[in-house]
């Protein structure tokens, strides 16, 4: 199958490109490298460019006939988003739309399309199944509604599928350390906690630690980058086989807390670096656990890597290749 991927050389992106590329199908990627790296992208071939460039973005397109596309290009930092709200309405909204106008130029009706569990906010009940009312309480999720909307309405209108896939938080690397997170100025927990480890950092803050949670901290849903990749898979499959829109969660189904996470963290890396506990974050909520049913059901989805020693364990062997001489 072809499948044209924007932010294919990105931390998620890349690690989907990798298993797109072991399962057969034929990549053109699509990147700015703003976060992303060519030296990530294990399958395909990239065509450097920004979603805002609706020239050359047709041009790839009309060049390359993909049968679907694979949507990852976003700004992706909630707290990013609380302070600079306008520079992700126009990445994550304005630039899909003008994705959606491109493959509607070239007749391109199938799309995969990056969420994100910030699309819920505050659950009113754990684990969040897909049905849950969508009240976003940050930017970063707002734009993403505002997306799935544009999806469905498009959806309405004509010819055209989707599969939209709600990420839990994202975390680990490639079981193999070829490829795995390289941002210049990374946000998630687990890598910030590796990175102070290695004394990149001087230490890890702990936003917020009143939180109606069983340690006072937040709670995540951690699934593993590979396991994700594999869900795109099986996803691809069953939409094309389908032809069916839907939504999927894509997490494990229970949580770690913060303090779990830096506890095991240390636990792995053996290394006892400094923890300093902050005012909470604006745009953070107390916890987000998904509800996984729809996605095992639909395309016999499983996890692999279950396991937040693991995980870590993924991350950390790459911190240490990515840091080496």
């Amino acid at each position: 199958m072809k499948i044209f991927v924007t932010g294919g050389a990105g931390y998620i992106g890349s690690h989907a490109v990798k298993a797109l590329g072991e399962a057969g199908h034929d990549l053109l990627i699509y990147d700015n490298l703003s976060t992303g790296h060519d030296w990530a992208i294990l399958a395909g071939r990239l065509v450097k460019g920004d979603l805002g460039y609706a020239a050359l973005l047709n041009e790839a397109l009309k060049g390359f006939r993909p049968d679907v596309v694979i949507h990852f290009a976003a700004s992706i930092q909630v707290e990013e988003s609380v302070r600079e709200p306008l520079l992700y309405y126009r990445n994550n909204v304005a630039n899909t739309l003008n994705l959606l106008e491109a493959m509607a130029n070239q007749g391109v009706r199938r799309l995969i399309f990056s969420s994100s569990a910030a699309v819920y906010g505050i659950p009113e009940k754990l684990p969040v199944d897909e049905t849950a009312p969508l009240r976003p309480i940050n930017p970063y999720g707002a734009s993403k509604v505002m997306v799935e909307q544009a999806l469905k309405d498009l959806a309405a209108a004509r010819d055209f599928r989707y599969m939209s896939l709600r990420y839990f938080n994202v975390a680990g690397a490639d079981p193999e350390s070829r490829i795995g997170q390289a941002y210049k100025e990374t946000t998630h927990l687990i890598t910030r906690a590796l990175k102070t480890a290695r004394g990149e950092f001087s230490k890890v803050l702990v936003y917020g630690t009143d939180y109606p949670t069983p340690d006072g901290t937040c709670i995540r849903d951690y699934i593993h980058v590979a396991d994700l990749a594999h869900a795109h898979v099986l996803a691809l499959d069953y939409l094309m086989k389908t032809g069916l829109t839907g939504i999927m969660n894509c997490g494990y189904g229970h949580g770690f807390s913060v303090k779990e996470v830096v506890d095991t963290t240390r636990r792995v890396t053996g290394i006892d670096f400094p923890v300093e506990h902050a005012e909470r974050r604006p745009g953070d909520p107390p916890a987000l656990v998904a509800d996984n049913t729809r996605l095992r059901a639909l395309t016999a989805w499983f996890p692999r890597y279950d396991d937040l020693e693991f995980i870590i364990q993924t991350a950390w062997n790459w911190e240490q290749k990515l840091k080496s001489p």
